[in-house]
């Protein structure tokens, strides 16, 4: 049965937890999450504005315009662990025997073709040089050795705490590129960008969610190159770190959904995914937000079309954002005329809210309720890059009740049972790299409470367990997707050049990570 304890009710207290909320997780279990309904794949001028090189110029331009005098800040979610980005070489790790077969045996027999690429690239990865003075350090007959047994000592080093540590470092704090003989993070990679596009000039503001347990390695990372930066490009970096608050956090259940207890009897909550980042969003008060992963970053040689297009987004953002104030300036003050809401209704379109027929044949006081209720809300500009085969969501029409919207949706939203869907699923030509550009002030500069503007049937559902017991686990609509599902939304597509993700430890080979 799923009743309280006072000692559970006391956790909820310290977690900030309501019993409400905790009831509505419940009650989703047990009803489930009912699939999206997708009405057609957002491809190319229906959905996914195409920009060519000269309007990506001229919305560039409007961005630098406007960037002065407003406050822009950069929103990086960085508390992802390098662990999955290492996880050929722990499979390596922890069962290559080199006493007992050769390297090539091992590659023969396991698959793990990986393995072999990093050893290929070896000396081109960033951190090579800090690895083999570990070595050095630590196993001063190296050079003597076997190579099969060097191959064991070299992923040791790089992984273990003994060694470097990386298998458990942040994604953030990993050396990712190598400019001249000076070495970057990910983390001060973000920095320079910020410099370029995401800052007034005299000063940038940059935000990253963090893991509490990190936080002593950012601000030991801060401190050295805050100062270092701050004197290259005369500029003043505003740095700010949050955590996934316990709040966002989401209570296990049984497969018969009762409440999941551990050993002790103790409630087992868990992380709730991205999605709980909304809350740290909404914590945020700047006019342009730009939102960008942590590993998404190039090398110096390849960071210019990168800027270009984040201020042609920026500039998209804020084209729509006048025209969008203007109305409800103009509503406010009884000054739209009869005649203007025709335009009004097909700017609307323009921006993909669903404009019902019947709405042009109404009053002119419902028609303006109407216009300002689907106006007045958070605005997003999200690039869009072509799809060559990597992972992340689509974009997609998406079919609620009467109406249509433009959302970004992941394959496991979607019943793959259904034919149909599966059919519209695999017709999208474009995914979401997390490229963002948000507006979460409305037209009177007061900030929107995004809390509001989450579709909570865009959650998941997902079997992990725990101790070795099973267990169904709460995932929050996720941050780019449900989270942001009633927000005015444009796609705009970018070249693939500016998505570069490092997902394996491999990816820092590409030639956008190369120096």
């Amino acid at each position: 049965m799923n009743e309280l304890t006072e000692k559970d009710r006391q956790l909820l207290i310290k977690k900030g937890i309501s019993e409400e909320i905790l009831e509505a997780q419940i009650a989703q279990f047990k009803q489930g999450i009912p699939p999206i309904q997708l009405y057609k794949a957002a491809v190319i001028d229906d959905g996914i504005i195409p920009l060519s090189k000269e309007e990506a110029a001229k919305y560039a331009a409007i961005y630098q315009k406007r960037k002065r005098g407003n406050t822009i800040l950069k929103f990086v979610p960085a508390s992802g662990a390098a662990t999955r980005m290492f996880k050929a070489l722990f499979a390596f790790r922890d069962d290559f025997e080199p006493d007992r077969e050769s390297f090539i045996a091992y590659v023969n027999r396991t698959g793990n073709k990986e393995v072999k690429t990093f050893f290929e690239g070896l000396e081109r990865f960033a951190f090579y040089p800090i690895l083999k003075a570990a070595i050095d350090k630590n196993h001063p007959d190296f050079s003597s050795l076997n190579e099969d047994i060097q191959k064991h000592i070299i992923v040791n080093t790089l992984l273990n705490e003994e060694g470097l540590g990386y298998g458990n470092m942040p994604k953030g704090l990993l050396p990712f590129h190598k400019h001249s003989e000076k070495i970057a993070t990910p983390f001060e990679e973000h920095f320079r960008e910020a410099v370029l596009y995401a800052s007034d000039e005299e000063e940038a503001h940059l935000h990253f969610t963090i893991t509490e347990q990190h936080t002593e390695a950012f601000y030991k990372e801060l401190n050295h190159i805050k100062p270092i930066l701050e004197e290259r490009y005369n500029i003043t970096f505003d740095v700010t770190f949050s955590y996934q608050k316990p709040s966002t956090d989401t209570i296990s259940v049984t497969e018969d959904n009762e409440f999941f207890r551990d050993e002790e009897g103790n409630l087992v909550f868990r992380p709730a995914g991205h999605g709980a980042l909304l809350s740290n969003l909404n914590d945020i008060d700047a006019d342009i937000i730009f939102i960008k992963n942590i590993d998404n970053v190039v090398v110096k040689k390849y960071t210019d079309e990168t800027v270009f297009y984040k201020e042609a987004l920026a500039g998209k953002l804020c084209e729509v954002q006048d025209e969008v104030f203007k109305i409800l300036h103009r509503i406010d003050n009884d000054k739209i005329k009869k005649k203007e809401i025709k335009h009004i209704l097909d700017f609307l379109k323009e921006i993909n809210i669903s404009v019902p027929d019947y709405l042009y044949k109404f009053r002119r006081q419902y028609a303006m309720e109407f216009i300002k209720e689907q106006l007045n809300r958070p605005i997003r500009v999200c690039g869009m890059v072509k799809n060559e085969g990597e992972p992340g969501g689509g974009p997609f029409w998406v079919k609620d009740g009467e109406n249509y919207s433009l959302q970004i949706i992941e394959s496991a939203q979607v019943n793959m049972a259904d034919a149909k869907q599966k059919e519209i699923f695999q017709q999208s030509t474009h995914f979401n790299p997390v490229d963002l550009v948000c507006g979460t002030k409305n037209y009177k500069g007061e900030k929107f409470d995004l809390q509001q503007y989450v579709d909570p049937n865009q959650a998941f559902i997902t079997s992990k367990t725990f101790m070795g017991r099973p267990l169904k686990a709460l995932e929050l609509p996720g941050l780019w997707n449900g989270s942001m599902a009633h927000w005015i939304t444009l796609f705009v597509e970018v070249p693939i050049i500016t998505f570069n993700p490092v997902k394996v430890v491999n990816d820092l080979l590409k030639k956008t990570h190369q120096g």
